[in-house]
């Protein structure tokens, strides 16, 4: 029988009974991961002309964004209690569902309304796809493969940021903006019929009573501070506003901090920051990936408005970013067996924080062919960074708790994203505080603002014990920064 800590009996890991489902559930997971990644950002370069097509405003369309955002804050924390409660692979198959067919409604609107309703059920079906994928992916690989595992649920998180502009520019100048939604529908069909072929049925507990009065205080302060954070980005009301709001979701966390250690099921586990791996790699891997995160937000207008280039170069040098990821896989897993989790977070932070430094010695002059290759060590250790906190975050998880971690985890996730983009926002704003025009000078001053981020996260990984995520690393000597 297995431990309290470990993962269930290892004949038990649909991986090991069909070597199929190597390949096949990463598939289904990263499909749906990849299309909630990519409708974060894909729309963004398309926002003219959806105004026109929609008789709106480019402004009033921001809301087409946020909204999206807002969803998937209010409703990511109580997705692990519906796979618990309803199987896994219903969740996941109704949360593809309800995603593919608001994407074909969206493609469809014929104003800014409907746009907006069918926005917020996209984001309800992506923030119940993200966890419970995870959730899939934690419970079919055996913990010594989670490194595997971890990575294609990566993976699509950092190339979708980075291919969303580049896609929705292209399917916008050459289709027209209605394809950015149409695009999601052969691979939401496919991702289900995959989904209800290969997917096993994981339940959890389900005599656990579903929290709504926690639900209601923890959904509205990750709505409130969502919103406040986009609206630090793209501002739609006053910065008073602003402040309130944000201190508002603050005071609303700190409630339900309270709320929670006094009731026996609590909307989001909070319990779970006791264990050291999950809180080091959530709250410490998070501060990194916020200053890392900013830049696939600052480098394309850089390029653009800096340097002059046109929107399809820009996004090409940038595209570059997401084939390095590609070798995070086998260079990571190699790292981590030679050295553990604590080193290669603390030198990938360092040298992230290097390269995003290093950004702000380009000049318009630059060779091409040279930021190319620079975007592409940018990608390799920010891949590196991403994936290794991800895995510690999980490394030591007991079972029995994967779906409260995998709901926690991903609001972390998101709101790191979203701070990521809105520090680089904040920090173009305070650069030009004069109303001056950005120049390339000003975006070398925010790379250097953005580069100090990452190394804030140094002293949390201090924390680590060499056994942390020892079997998962499969690092055998003591490890040391």
């Amino acid at each position: 029988m297995p431990s309290v800590d470990a993962m269930p009996g290892e004949e038990e890991f649909a991986v090991q009974r069909d070597s199929r489902l190597r390949l096949l559930i990463p598939l289904v997971v990263g499909i749906a991961f990849l299309m909630e990644q990519l409708d974060s950002t894909i729309i963004a370069t398309a926002i003219p002309q959806m105004a026109g097509g929609l008789d709106t405003t480019p402004v009033r369309l921001n809301l087409a964004i946020t909204a999206y955002v807002l969803a998937l804050a209010v409703f990511i924390p109580v997705s692990g209690w519906f796979a618990d409660r309803f199987g896994a692979r219903q969740i996941f198959v109704l949360a593809l569902s309800i995603f593919t067919v608001s994407s074909a409604f969206c493609g469809i609107a014929q104003n800014f309304e409907m746009l907006l309703a069918m926005r917020v059920l996209q984001g309800l079906g992506g923030a119940m796809m993200t966890p419970v994928g995870r959730l899939i992916l934690l419970r079919s690989f055996p913990r010594k493969e989670l490194v595997t595992a971890m990575t294609y649920m990566t993976l699509p998180a950092i190339i979708g940021p980075v291919i969303g502009p580049l896609l929705g520019g292209l399917l916008t100048h050459y289709l027209s903006w209605r394809w950015i939604f149409y695009v999601n529908l052969p691979f939401g069909v496919l991702g289900i019929i995959l989904a209800l072929r290969y997917v096993g049925d994981i339940h959890g507990s389900r005599d656990v009573k579903f929290d709504f009065l926690g639900f209601l205080i923890v959904g509205a302060a990750c709505a409130l501070l969502q919103f406040g954070i986009e609206n630090v980005g793209r501002p739609m009301i006053a910065i008073p506003w602003v402040v309130a709001v944000l201190v508002a979701s603050v005071l609303l966390l700190f409630a339900f901090g309270w709320y929670a250690r006094r009731v026996p099921d609590p909307a989001v586990d909070l319990t779970l920051f006791r264990l050291r791996s999950f809180s080091v790699g959530t709250l410490a891997g998070g501060i990194c990936r916020v200053g890392l995160n900013g830049v696939p937000f600052v480098l394309p207008l850089m390029l653009q408005v800096g340097f002059g280039m046109s929107a399809i170069e820009s996004g090409s040098i940038t595209f570059v970013s997401a084939l390095s990821s590609l070798l995070v896989r086998p260079v990571s897993k190699h790292m981590l067996r030679l050295f553990g989790f604590g080193p290669v977070l603390f030198w990938s932070a360092v040298v992230g924080s290097a390269l995003v430094a290093g950004f702000a010695l380009m000049q318009a002059d630059t060779p091409r062919l040279l930021i190319t290759g620079y975007v592409f060590l940018f990608g390799l250790a920010r891949a590196s960074q991403f994936m290794t906190s991800n895995t510690l975050s999980y490394a030591d998880m007991p079972s029995a708790q994967l779906s409260s971690a995998t709901s926690l985890g991903g609001v972390l996730q998101q709101l790191s994203v979203s701070f990521g983009v809105s520090l680089g926002a904040m920090f173009l704003g305070i650069v030009t505080w004069d109303g001056s025009a950005l120049t390339p000078e000003h975006f070398h001053e925010v790379f250097l603002l953005m580069a100090i981020i990452p190394l804030l996260s140094l002293p949390g990984f201090f924390f680590l014990h060499p056994e942390d995520g020892a079997e998962v690393s499969q690092h055998k000597r003591k490890s040391r920064l």
